[in-house]
């Protein structure tokens, strides 16, 4: 009976795992075996070939797609990182008000990503939108200005709209780091004598490292694989000019059908946003060391 009791003790952690172990197999690791087998695949032949790697360095699509996406991601995430910085450092000081800036300064992130790009395409639209709108009763010219039908204009537009929706993800990261930063080194600065330019670049931007790193690589993943507010803005257009590789990869495998070829960029994909991602892990570990 003993024995028993404690083979069943033993086994029961298995127990209660397995409806969530067969819940991950499910929807998890299939899928993803299923997509590594149909990413061998090329068009009908049911073999196992590498053409479609091979195909992604002969194809100026993909790699326009992938530049797109690479200027997208660095573009937004360096304005998205100095602004929500800055909106930190500014109120985390101890301001009238300030809880009801912070308040509004969250609303844009609260909105669905396909709300915020229908809203923008709106208010970009150079004929009756509010931003040309506006322009024009400055008194400024808005006839060059067709925003998202422009191929010289689109991809910053997109970008700003990314801009204005996730600088608050940034801003309520960093602010989270400055508040967890304790006050004695500042103390000690202040007594020392130490410049608040000295005091920020010798403790609070040591010490907000972490954060920062954090923020950086949460973000950095979002921005590598974006799709809907591209899809809603421009759908990659005009012509090709803000294509990104999501967008690509959708088009491949949903209107061209060519599953096997979108599985492939997907791995790519995949694989750029983990060696970026270990980047930045890497960095948070030897923060974490000092």
């Amino acid at each position: 009976m003993t024995i028993n009791f404690f083979r069943h003790e033993r086994a029961l952690p298995y127990l209660l795992l397995a409806p969530t172990v067969a819940v991950l197999l499910a929807l998890s690791i299939y899928p993803l075996i299923y997509s590594i087998r149909v990413s061998f695949q090329t068009g009908a032949h049911a073999g196992w070939s590498p053409g479609n790697f091979s195909r992604l360095f002969a194809d100026r699509f993909f790699l326009a797609a992938l530049g797109h996406t690479l200027v997208y991601a660095v573009c937004a995430l360096t304005f998205e990182f100095l602004l929500g910085l800055s909106l930190a450092l500014l109120l985390n000081e101890a301001l009238r008000g300030r809880n009801i800036f912070r308040a509004l300064l969250l609303a844009p992130m609260m909105l669905p990503p396909v709300v915020v790009g229908v809203v923008w395409r709106l208010m970009l639209n150079p004929n009756f939108g509010a931003i040309n709108g506006t322009l024009k009763g400055a008194g400024l010219d808005t006839t060059a200005l067709t925003w998202t039908a422009s191929p010289r204009l689109a991809l910053a537009s997109v970008i700003c709209v990314d801009i204005w929706q996730w600088t608050p993800f940034m801003f309520l990261v960093l602010l989270a780091g400055l508040q967890a930063i304790p006050q004695e080194p500042y103390e000690a600065a202040l007594i020392d004598g130490s410049s608040r330019w000295q005091t920020f670049r010798h403790i609070t931007l040591p010490l907000l490292k972490p954060a920062i790193l954090i923020a950086l690589l949460l973000r950095t993943m979002d921005l590598l694989r974006v799709f809907d507010q591209v899809f809603i803005l421009t759908e990659g257009g005009p012509g090709f000019a803000t294509e990104t590789i999501s967008l690509y990869i959708y088009r491949t495998a949903f209107r061209f059908f060519d599953f096997g070829y979108a599985a492939a960029m997907s791995f790519v994909l995949l694989v750029l946003t983990n060696i970026i991602s270990l980047l930045y892990i890497r960095l948070l570990q030897r923060q974490e060391a000092r």
